[in-house]
């Protein structure tokens, strides 16, 4: 009985290695050398949060172009400063339909700001104006009340200069920096003199 017990136990822990043997075929522990890591992965494009490895040679080519001025960083860009829009210098003119305005200054004078202006007609026949129709903004868009001295209300036909004057009031133009000018002939309308950027002086 001893033997048989013998023989049987050996036989069992044959058959439970043997058993063991078929589960564990195929698995083997893992390689963690660093030097079978990289043989394995030669040739492959580097992984992400991997250590690239320059060669020697590389990295003297590099150095030796930047220090030769072969590689130059971008140049940041330059943003170009804003500049403003150029102001309309004195005198100032507008010729239509054989007419001709001149706006020659703009000053402050006690509680007014005076245009000195000047009317030419070229054509051959009298132009009528009629002084209430003269249209004066700021550059806001409001339109500015006005007078005129010496201007006249019919200019005519010799080619000649007509000064006056067009007088505004201070208060009324705040904080303007340019006014416009809209004269026509009366009634009929076909001589259209304008001047925008007239240069406000205080």
């Amino acid at each position: 009985m001893l033997a048989s017990m013998l023989i049987a136990g050996i036989f069992s822990a044959v058959a439970g290695m043997s058993l063991g043997r078929e589960a564990l075929k195929g698995i083997t522990q893992p390689d963690t050398r660093p030097t079978n890591n990289l043989a394995n992965r030669k040739g492959d494009a580097p992984r992400k949060n991997e250590l690239t490895v320059l060669q020697e040679d590389q990295i003297i080519t590099k150095v030796k172009a930047r220090m030769g001025g072969k590689i130059t960083e971008p140049a940041p860009k330059a943003f170009a400063a804003k500049s403003a829009e150029p102001q309309s210098k004195l005198p100032i003119s507008v010729k239509n339909e054989g007419v001709f305005l001149e706006v020659k200054s703009v000053q402050s004078q006690g509680d007014s700001l005076v245009l000195q202006m000047s009317l030419k007609n070229e054509t051959a026949e009298p132009i009528k104006f009629l002084y209430s129709f003269l249209e004066i903004k700021d550059d806001q868009g409001r339109i500015l009340s006005a007078s005129t001295e010496g201007l006249p209300s019919e200019l005519p036909p010799d080619n000649e200069l007509y000064s006056g004057t067009v007088r505004i009031p201070i208060t009324s133009i705040d904080k303007a920096q340019n006014l416009s000018l809209a004269l026509s002939d009366y009634p009929d309308q076909q001589v259209q003199l304008k001047l925008p950027n007239i240069p406000v002086s205080r």
